[in-house]
C-alpha cells in the first residue's frame, strides 16, 4: 500500500469496525434495553478506531481473513471502550466529557456506567 492509499485504507477500516461494533453489541430491542441503550452509547459513534487499524494492519501482514480481524478488531475495541467508562467514573477521573459528549455516568448513572464496563469487557471474549 502507497502513503496515498493510506487515507482511504483507513476510512474503509473504521468505517468496516462501525459496522462490525453494531453487530456486536446488543440491539436496543432486547432487555435490559436500557443497559444495552448504555453500551450503545459508550461505543458507536466517535473515536479513531486505532487499536482495530492495528488488529486490521498486523492481519495483513499474515494475510488473515478479514472477517476474523473483524472479530479481533471488535474485541480490543470493546475492552478499550470500557476501561474508558470505567475511569471516567466518579470514584476515579471523575470525567464528565468523552468523545466530544457527556460520560456514561453523566448520561446515565454510575450504576449503570458500572454495568455497561463490565457488560463491554465479558462481550469482548464472547
Amino acid at each position: 500500500m502507497s502513503a496515498a492509499d493510506f487515507p482511504h485504507w483507513m476510512r474503509a477500516i473504521q468505517a468496516r469496525t462501525e459496522e462490525a461494533l453494531r453487530r456486536a453489541l446488543p440491539p436496543l430491542d432486547v432487555t435490559p434495553d436500557r443497559l444495552h441503550e448504555a453500551m450503545r452509547y459508550a461505543v458507536l459513534e466517535g473515536g479513531k478506531r486505532v487499536r482495530p487499524l492495528l488488529v486490521h494492519a498486523a492481519g495483513a501482514v499474515v494475510q488473515a481473513s478479514p472477517a476474523v480481524l473483524d472479530r479481533a478488531a471488535c474485541a480490543v475495541e470493546l475492552i478499550h471502550a470500557y476501561s474508558l467508562v470505567h475511569d471516567d467514573m466518579p470514584c476515579m477521573d471523575n470525567d464528565t466529557l468523552r468523545r466530544g459528549k457527556p460520560t456514561v455516568h453523566v448520561e446515565y448513572d454510575e450504576a449503570t456506567a458500572l454495568l455497561v464496563g463490565d457488560a463491554l469487557q465479558s462481550l469482548a471474549f464472547a
